[in-house]
Parts: C-alpha cells; structure tokens; sequence
C-alpha cells in the first residue's frame, strides 16, 4: 500500500498543477488594460498627420464655395421667376388683346375691366413699398422675403387656369405688393455674400474675428463680381421669356399685312403707341389643353425657383445678427427709410433711380389703340394695356419693332436685346481698375446717343428691311441697361459696404423709386413719342449731373448724414446676452443693457463716495464736539449744517432741472 500511495503522489507531481482562474484573469485584464490604454493615448494624443492650420483652411474654402453656390442660386432663382412671369404676362396680353379670342372664351366676362384693374394693381400698389418692406424683411429675413416673394409670382401663374376676377386681380395686387421686397431682398443679399466672402477669405484678421465693423474699401471687388455675376444670369431672363412666344403663339398669329393693315406712322411720329392696330391679331384659337400644357410647364418652374431660394441660398446674417436687426424696434424700422434720405448721397442718386425705372419700361405698353378715324375694320375705342415687365424689357419694342416689323418679330428684338444686356453686363468688371463712374457714365452715353437718334428715327410700317437697324439698336440699348442696372447696384454696394445693417433701407430706397418711375410710365401711355423721349432724355441728363455733384462731394471729402441705428434692445434674454463679452456685436453695437449697467456702476460709486463724505463729517463733528464744547462751537456747528442742507437742496433742484 505504501508504494502504491508513493507511486499516486509521484504521478500527481508530474502533472501541472491549474493556478486559480481568478489570477488568470487578473493577468490577462492587466494586459488588455495597458493595450487599450495605449490606445486611448494614441487616439487622445497629439496626431502626427494633423494639421490644424489645413483643417482650417479647407473649412473656410469650404465656406467660400458656400458663399458663390448662394451667389448663383439666387441669381438662377430670380432669372427663372422673371422668365416664367414675363413669359406668362405677355402670352396673356396678346390673347386678351385679340377681340376673337375675348368673345368666343369669355363673352360676358368683362375681361377688359380685370385686364385694366389687374394691371392698375401691378404698377400702382409698388408705390407703398417704402412703408412695409423693411419691416418685412426685418421680420422674415431676407432668404425667406425672397422665398415669399417666389411663391407669390408663383401664386400669379396658378390664377391663370382659372381667369376670372376674383383670381386675377388679387393675385396681381399681391405681384406689385412683393415686388419692391423682392428686389430689395436681392440686392441686400448680393451685398452680404460679398461681405461674407471677404470675412471668410481673410478669416485671421483680427477685425474679422471680432466681428467689427469691416475696413473701408476692404469687399468691393467682391461686391463689383457678384452684382455682375447675378445680372449676367439674370438678364437671361428675356430670352427664356420669349420661349411660349417663339413656340406656341408664333404660329398662331396673322401675317404683318392683316396686323399692321390701318398703321400709317411708326417711331416718333406717333402718339401712344401704335394708332390704327388692328383688334385681331390671332388667325386661329390656340386649343385650351395646350395652354394649360405651357401654363403647367411655367408653374413647374415658378416652384422649382421657389425650392432653389429655399434650399440652395443660405442665410445672409447669422442667426444672432438677425435677432439684433428685428430687436431695434419696428417703429424705428418704419422710420429709418426716410430718415436716410438726409444722406446726400442717396439724394442725390434719385434721378438715377428714376431713369432706371424709365428706360426699363419706357414705352413697352403692351398693346395700347387709339382710335383710327379713317379705318374700315372693326376697332374698338381706345383702350390700354400696360405691358408690365418690371425692371426688364427692351424700351420702345412696340413703337418701333412691332410697328415697323409686325408681332412675328417681336420675340426676336426682345431676345436680343436679352442677350446683349447678360453679355456686357460683364463689362461692370471694369471697375476692378476703372473708376467706379465709369460703368454708369457709359451707359448713360449710350442710351443719349440713342434717344437723340430715335426722336428722328421714323422708319414706315411694314419695312423688313429695317431688321438689321432695329437689332442694332436692340443691342446698344441693352449695353446701356446693362452697364446702368449693374453700375447702379454695385454703386450703393460700395457706398455702404462696411454698414450691413442699412443695406435693406438702401435696396428699398433704390427699387421704391424705381416703382415710382414704372407708376409714371403707366401714366404717360397717351402722350406723343417725342415727348417721351424728351422727358427721359432730360431725367438722364439730371440723373449725370447729379451724380457728378455727388462724387465732386465725395472727393472733397464733404460730410454725409447718416441715421444713428439705436442699439438693439432684447426683450427675452439668451444664452449669448448673459455672457459678458458678446462676440457677435462691434465696439459701435453695444446693446442699452451695457449701458445701463454702467450707469447703475456709476450712480453706485457717487452714492459712496456721498457716504464716506458724510462718515468723514460725522466724524470731525464728534471729534470737535468732543474737543470743544461751547456755546460757539455748537452755534458754528448748526450753522455748517444748515449751510450744507442748503447745498444738498441746490444739487438736488439742479439735477431736477438737468433732467
């Protein structure tokens, strides 16, 4: 038995003995412990292929493409939106015009009283814009003014299944209501793209990035690319307008002979714009479902221009730079318009406003009759319609093109003329190394050169062979609005560039006067050709010498006045207003709460420094008191204190009456 036990003892000695499952673990977490430690240090630590001056590089060209994406979106979107109404509006008024066309589809409809009153609503009710659209944008902001805006146009396409009185004409007040915000949106924000294209190429600067207020002359060139870039594409608009013209209605519409049959003078012998046309233009009805086919395709593009201002444009202020614009008070937003026009500068700019708005509409009265006394077809008395293409459409299309062409070729001027305008508005480029007068004084000698050719230009009617003069003329004239309308809106960029919260009252001065104009226009639809062209040969004239004396002003270094913007009050405080340094507001931005909170430091160091005089003349009373005790001390003693109650009330009185 002994051996056997010896012989089991010695083969469980050979055998491992299995340590404790505990200690094993133990060693295997101390392991895995220090490999995931190190880890942790590789990934917390300091990386080798990090750069932090390259990750910021490429997050502010980031940006930057940000800024040129919201650039050509809100051109794109402004371009569709005026293509899709100025397409819409003239198919309209050439098939209301026609008498056939008005008694076979709407007989007892009185289509010629919602035609006039449709437009008296789009050319009259722009003239209010100057008392809504700052507080509009202010309250919207401006990529949701124009988004609104957008639809709103797109609200004037829908009405057109439906033509009936209580669909036209609202949605046509509604069209004049938004145009004014509309451009003064878009104005506003090409400039804040410039601006916020500068900040974030020049991103290190210490001004930059404490959101002061930016050096003079610092954005130009970034204002003077963006406004050429955004009429570039914008002034294609014409040509996209005359696609329902060129394809759907051309064919439809009666040869020169029939049109122009009672058309005797053409040019500046006429009076309103062409006597004696004929009251049927279309030889056959174009079919219902092929004009609701195109009506469908311009609403398509009415809303795919809305989802561009609504997904492609970014904001133009930073949430925080909003609140401070909305928190200065409406009753001040309503005000600050006027109270701008104290700057000489914009004073003196207005004729130029006007001229813009003249020659943008000057004689395209769609097609307006007077009565011929000598004709044997069938024309109605007078009557006018006011052919509204705001800010875009070629001046004296119908006087000259249509009378003397016919309305076949009344699509080709236009998009000619659209051409030239998008081509040399690339010519504002210029001021990058020209002076800044000379975009506007180019145009404005082009357009005088033309309007002195045309008070003697009257070719006859029914002359094709007058084509080539009247397409060279489209194309200077589309020069001189193009250097204008970029030159004019790159000019007040310049102006207040490093003032970005004046921009949208500036915009809304610039277009309000421009509505003012178009009203005028609407006006003078009866007066003589000559008389037109006089009265915006002098506005031009006025418009120059205006804006000479303002740049003779400038350079004289003659001080303009320009409203202080009060300080933004918050009624609901944030997280950013309890912080004490606001990195979002400049040293010129302080908010009242700031200022108070001095006051109050201040009124805390009088009222003790008051006390410890007191405490000091308490003190040498009972010190004197305790020192002295007479009857002439204690008569002194009253004394002083009744000449120092004396001294107390007469401060007080006075800064009663300081007050």
């Amino acid at each position: 038995m002994d051996a056997e036990d010896q012989d089991a003892l010695v083969r469980d000695a050979d055998q491992p003995v299995e340590p404790p499952k505990g200690v094993i673990n133990e060693l295997l977490n101390v392991g895995q412990d220090d490999k995931l430690q190190g880890q942790m240090e590789e990934f917390l630590g300091p990386q080798a292929e990090y750069n932090e001056d390259e990750e910021e590089r490429k997050y502010y060209r980031r940006k930057r493409l940000g800024v040129i994406k919201n650039v050509l979106a809100a051109s794109v979107g402004a371009m569709i939106v005026y293509s899709v109404y100025m397409g819409l509006l003239q198919m309209q008024l050439i098939l209301h015009y026609d008498m056939t066309y008005r008694e076979v589809k709407y007989s007892n409809l009185g289509l010629e009283d919602i035609d006039r009153k449709m437009l008296m609503g789009i050319n009259v009710t722009p003239i209010m814009g100057l008392l809504y659209t700052p507080v509009l944008i202010r309250f919207l902001g401006t990529k949701w003014m124009m988004f609104l805006a957008s639809g709103i146009y797109a609200l004037f396409v829908s009405t057109n299944y439906w033509e009936r009185y209580y669909t036209l004409v609202p949605s046509a007040v509604a069209i004049g209501v938004a145009i004014v915000p509309l451009w003064a949106s878009l104005g506003n924000y090409i400039t804040r793209m410039a601006q916020q294209y500068y900040e974030y190429v020049n991103y290190k600067e210490d001004h930059v990035q404490e959101q002061k207020k930016l050096p003079k002359g610092a954005c130009h060139k970034y204002i003077i690319v963006f406004q050429s870039v955004f009429y570039i594409v914008f002034h294609l608009s014409f040509v996209f307008a005359q696609f329902p013209m060129r394809f759907v209605l051309n064919g439809t519409l009666h040869d020169d002979e029939h049109v122009l049959y009672n058309v005797h003078s053409c040019g500046a012998n006429i009076s309103g714009v062409i006597p004696g046309f004929n009251t049927t233009v279309l030889k056959n009805l174009p079919r219902s479902m092929l004009l609701i086919h195109v009506e469908s395709v311009l609403m398509g593009f009415a809303f795919l221009a809305m989802v561009i201002f609504l997904a492609l444009c970014g904001a133009a202020y930073r949430p925080t730079e909003e609140i401070d614009l909305r928190s200065i008070g409406w009753g001040n937003i309503f005000q600050l318009p006027f109270k701008h026009l104290r700057d000489y500068r914009l004073r003196l700019l207005c004729p130029f406003f006007i001229y813009s708005g003249f020659e943008m509409l000057f004689a395209v009265t769609g097609f307006s009759l007077v009565e011929d006394r000598g004709c044997h077809l069938p024309i109605r008395k007078s009557r006018t319609y006011t052919y509204f293409i705001s800010f875009l459409s070629f001046p004296l299309s119908q006087s000259y093109g249509v009378c003397v062409l016919g309305l076949r070729k009344l699509w080709l001027l236009i998009m000619v003329y659209g051409l030239s305008c998008s081509v040399f508005s690339s010519l504002s480029l210029c001021l990058l190394r020209l002076p800044r007068w000379v975009c506007l004084m180019g145009g404005a000698a082009v357009h005088a050169v033309l309007l002195v050719v045309l008070l003697v230009f009257s070719p006859p009617p029914k002359s094709p062979e007058y084509l080539g003069a009247l397409l060279v003329i489209s194309v200077l004239w589309g020069l001189g609005t193009a250097l204008n309308k970029t030159g004019v809106s790159t000019l007040l960029g310049m102006l207040y560039a490093e003032e970005k919260e004046r921009l949208d009252f500036v915009f809304t001065i610039y277009h309000w006067w421009q509505a003012i104009a178009i009203f005028i226009v609407y006006l003078w639809s009866h007066l003589p050709m000559r008389a037109k062209l006089s009265i915006l040969l002098a506005t031009l004239l006025v418009a120059c010498c205006c804006y000479w004396v303002m740049e003779r002003r400038l350079a004289r270094k003659v001080p303009y006045r320009l409203p202080r913007i009060p300080r933004p009050r918050h009624k609901v405080k944030g997280y950013r207003y309890l912080e004490e340094d606001n990195s979002d507001e400049s040293d010129s931005e302080r908010s009242e709460d700031d200022d108070k909170e001095e006051e109050e430091e201040e009124d805390e160091e009088h009222v003790a420094e008051e006390m410890g005089a007191e405490d000091r003349r308490e003190e040498g009373q009972d010190d004197g008191v305790q020192g002295v005790d007479s009857p002439e001390a204690r008569r002194r003693g009253a004394e002083g204190h009744r000449r120092e109650d004396a001294h107390v009330k007469d401060g007080v009185r006075e800064e009663r009456e300081g007050g």
